[in-house]
């Protein structure tokens, strides 16, 4: 990680759904972290920011979900959509390690889909800069 400052950030929130998504970009490298619910009524926040960040040419994306309480379909259906969006040297990856995030993903076999990882730094060494 550059610890001496390439990063820039920003956040948006969608009012009264639990939901705040940040992005910080380290060099070419974006950690889209989402914190509170995913679900239905919050996933196309997630998905408008995976699009927006894709537009900028990144190397790779990471969403961390570390922060998460409640993961729906609806979000995953975003991360696998994302993945396919992305393309093949584009690196993506999701953090998660919660019951509430990493056990649905295993479930119904989304981790290898989405390239799982239990730890920020994890993702980064495997696909940032």
């Amino acid at each position: 990680m550059d610890e001496q400052g390439t990063a820039t950030t920003g956040t948006t929130t969608a009012a009264n759904t639990g939901c705040v998504i940040d992005e910080q970009w380290i060099g070419r490298t974006v950690v889209i972290s989402a914190t509170g619910v995913v679900d239905m009524l919050t996933s196309p926040q997630l998905e408008t920011s995976i699009a927006t960040s894709l537009t900028r040419d990144p190397k790779a994306i990471i969403v961390d979900l570390s922060g998460v309480d409640f993961l729906a379909s609806a979000g995953m259906g975003v991360l696998v959509a994302a993945r396919d969006k992305a393309s093949a040297d584009i690196g993506f990856g999701v953090v998660a390690s919660g019951p509430a995030t990493s056990r649905p993903l295993k479930l119904v076999g989304l981790a290898d889909i989405v390239g799982l990882y239990e730890t920020l730094e994890e993702a980064r060494a495997a696909l940032g800069e």
